[in-house]
């Protein structure tokens, strides 16, 4: 059978002693890196608004600072209760070791949105226009995320049949999806082409809301999709029949979407 070869990239870019940089934390540091200087760049662009914002760059530092928190609290949070509640329930101060992986990447939107609550009550900005800026960016560490989970060997997809299947290492020698492939394509590069495409062909940032509608039911449908390619933890698997976690968690995001989408139309949001 025809498969493509998985490149064996180290997932240490570099280490001196027992200090090492890999792949997965750079993913981070350059999403984060992206977002504040984009969410700076976008806050600036008065003419795609046609209000005043309230934004400036003390709120959007603060904005970074405190979605770096609610992310990685977040992100650990929802791993340990949805992903692996039985381990962390008899191992728990193992929910503090974050350095051996499992991060959820709803529990990381959760603690951002909670970290947009708090600067929307500090400076008085509206909620979804802080949101939207978070989502206009949000695609690229997701891309960068995607990636470094590829470079890593790790949440790969099912066995599969056809062309673009790969054999991981330390697998069953099965051939399976490039399911993080999938993911950086659908969830970060088109994700973000299409909404950088209505903030600046249809200024639709001065509909605050549907920049985050758009990025939610767009993120939840792809997932949901991928979810079909790509296998379950291994401690959890199928929740019921060919339903995993990851599906369940993204159905709330899709509606959550529309609902959003409903109340931007009617210009009702705050």
């Amino acid at each position: 059978m025809i498969y493509l070869d998985y490149p064996s990239i180290s997932p240490i870019i570099f280490s001196i002693g027992p200090f090492e940089i890999r792949w997965y934390s750079m993913a981070y540091i350059i999403g984060f890196l992206f977002a504040w200087q984009y969410i700076k760049f976008l806050s600036n662009k008065k003419e795609l608004y046609g209000f005043k914002t309230n934004l400036d760059g003390q709120s959007v530092d603060d904005l970074i600072f405190y979605s770096i928190i609610g992310l990685i609290v977040g992100a650990r949070l929802a791993y340990v209760i949805f992903y692996n509640g039985i381990y962390y329930l008899n191992n728990p101060i193992h929910t503090l070791y974050v350095w051996e992986g499992g991060l959820s990447f709803h529990g990381g939107l959760a603690g951002i949105i909670i970290a947009i609550f708090y600067i929307k009550l500090k400076y008085k900005i509206k909620f979804y226009i802080i949101s939207d800026l978070i989502c206009s960016s949000a695609p690229v560490g997701i891309f960068f995320g995607r990636i470094a989970n590829f470079i890593n060997g790790e949440l790969y997809g099912r066995p599969s049949s056809s062309f673009f299947g790969m054999i991981f290492p330390n697998t069953d020698g099965k051939i399976r999806h490039p399911s993080q492939l999938y993911e950086a394509f659908l969830e970060g590069i088109i994700i973000f082409l299409i909404l950088n495409f209505l903030i600046f062909g249809f200024k639709k940032l001065s509909s605050p809301g549907l920049i985050s509608s758009i990025f939610l039911i767009l993120y939840g449908t792809f997932r949901i999709l991928i979810e079909f390619t790509r296998e379950p933890d291994a401690q959890l698997g199928f929740i019921f029949n060919f339903i995993t976690m990851g599906m369940i968690l993204s159905i709330p995001m899709v509606i959550a979407g529309f609902i959003i989408l409903f109340i931007s139309k009617k210009n009702n949001v705050d």
